[in-house]
């Protein structure tokens, strides 16, 4: 194993190792996403919970999002590390990156979930789960039990591209796949047979996510090239804070979602509440529904852009402590092209096909308000989609090559400056229809900073390392 990290990702050819890293580090992502987006397909087609369960786990789902958003900042951060550190043959620094990691995600983890405990009603009310009473109460139920699994998840989360940075993406997925087939298969026994509602939907994700945490926990007692010890587990504040500082992007890109979510929730409550079809406390959870189920769609796609870009973070980390710069601008190169790709075929999906999608969450036991607008919203949220999938591929490589400070300012432009901001804004001529014109228009002015920094990155990947060597 130590001859494949060594040498296998400064010497095989960069296709090859892409689909070898990022294909794993795909499924698992998508199997991740599949947990949320699972419940809601059982919850929107189980007659007594329908829109009103589907608002419910929208307004729990970005509070998830904050748990993966920590996860994902150690996990990423120590994968990049750890990747690093093996370019520049420095072992000891990737073995303790890896151990810290460890201790932190348990401490982070623990008390995110009393915070979601204690203060369990101000949070739901915060996005926007007072929308009517049937909603909020179905979200203190979902949410209760969802906060008792956060620290399994998060262990899972974290742990999952520690995994792939000793060299076993699959591995990675399969403990990720494992969860999620135990989610899938308990979701409908719970919600259909037991009739356990939105807690047999919270229990079966726990279920799955305490699975992927289990395996983890045995991978990190059997890993090949970095071998954990007890001095491994002592907090070095230098490399906590180098690994912090790599994974900041990831946590920036997730976090900053859900304050953009918290601000599309809240508009959505506030204008719809103006609009005459949806200002009627019968359909005034539709907007909220509907809008969840589209960014769950975005999900997926997201979950293939961000699995091709992190998983090509081991590649890209080592040849630049490698000084290998061809081969990780041919890299960067392959994943803009084909993260344009994913793009692509995603728009004609929401643009040529949003009623076939929205039936899937359940459109036949709604009002027709219901279908309507989630066409509408499909096609109007989603409609730049391809620039989405290049700016999100670009923040990732950034980060994998060390680019903190870009990664984060990019990042943060797109998701709290634009994305917040136009959500926020955009209603205020536009009514309810600001809300979905806040993602493209973010997404196009995203493009044009990300265009530039993509520029530069290219003339200093030019520039040759006089310690580099063509081994394309």
């Amino acid at each position: 194993m130590e001859q494949n990290n060594q040498s296998y990702l400064a010497a095989e050819p960069i296709p090859k190792l892409m689909k070898n890293y990022a294909v794993p580090c795909i499924i698992s992502l998508l199997v991740g996403a599949l947990y949320n987006i699972v419940d809601q397909i059982f919850i929107a087609n189980a007659d007594y919970l329908g829109s009103y369960g589907n608002a419910a786990n929208t307004v729990v789902f970005p509070l998830t999002v904050i748990a993966l958003a920590i996860a994902v900042m150690i996990g990423d951060g120590c994968c990049a590390f750890v990747s690093l550190s093996l370019g520049m043959k420095k072992t000891d620094d990737a073995q303790n990156s890896v151990g810290n990691s460890v201790i932190l995600t348990i401490i982070s983890s623990l008390i995110l979930a009393l915070i979601y405990l204690i203060f369990a009603d101000p949070i739901i009310a915060m996005f926007g789960g007072t929308v009517n009473e049937e909603t909020f109460r179905l979200s203190k139920e979902y949410f209760f039990y969802i906060s008792l699994g956060i620290p399994f998840y998060m262990f899972g989360q974290a742990m999952n591209p520690v995994i792939r940075a000793d060299g076993n993406p699959r591995f990675a997925m399969l403990s990720t796949l494992a969860g999620a087939i135990a989610n899938i298969i308990l979701d409908p026994i719970m919600i259909f047979c037991f009739q356990w509602g939105m807690m047999g939907a919270a229990v079966a994700t726990v279920i799955g996510q305490i699975i992927t945490a289990a395996l983890a926990v045995w991978y990190l007692c059997h890993m090949k090239t970095i071998k954990l010890d007890k001095p491994g587990f002592s907090l070095n504040l230098r490399v906590v804070k180098r690994t912090l500082t790599l994974g900041v992007c990831s946590f920036l890109s997730q976090i900053s979602l859900v304050a953009a979510m918290a601000a599309i929730n809240n508009m959505l409550r506030k204008y719809g509440a103006l609009d005459p079809v949806f200002g009627q406390e019968q359909y005034a959870q539709i907007p909220m529904a509907v809008v969840g189920i589209v960014m769950k769609f975005f999900q997926i796609v997201i979950s293939i852009v961000v699995g091709m870009a992190a998983g090509c973070i081991p590649i890209v980390g080592y040849n630049m402590g490698a000084k290998q710069n061809e081969r990780v601008k041919k890299l960067f190169t392959c994943l803009l092209i084909a993260e344009a790709l994913v793009g692509a075929a995603a728009f004609i999906i929401v643009e040529f096909f949003p009623g076939q999608l929205i039936a899937i969450f359940g459109a036949a036991n709604e009002s027709s308000y219901y279908t309507d607008f989630a066409i509408k919203a499909f096609r109007t949220y989603l409609c730049m989609i391809v620039f989405a999938c290049i700016n999100k591929a670009a923040f990732i490589f950034l980060q994998a090559m060390g680019k903190a400070v870009a990664s984060t300012m990019l990042s943060m432009i797109r998701e709290i400056v634009f994305g917040v901001g136009f959500a926020v804004i955009l209603p205020v001529f536009f009514g309810l229809d600001g809300v979905l014109y806040s993602m493209p228009v973010s997404d196009v002015l995203t493009l044009i900073a990300s265009a530039a920094v993509i520029t530069l990155t290219y003339r200093q990947l030019s520039v040759p390392s006089p310690e580099s060597t063509e081994m394309l």
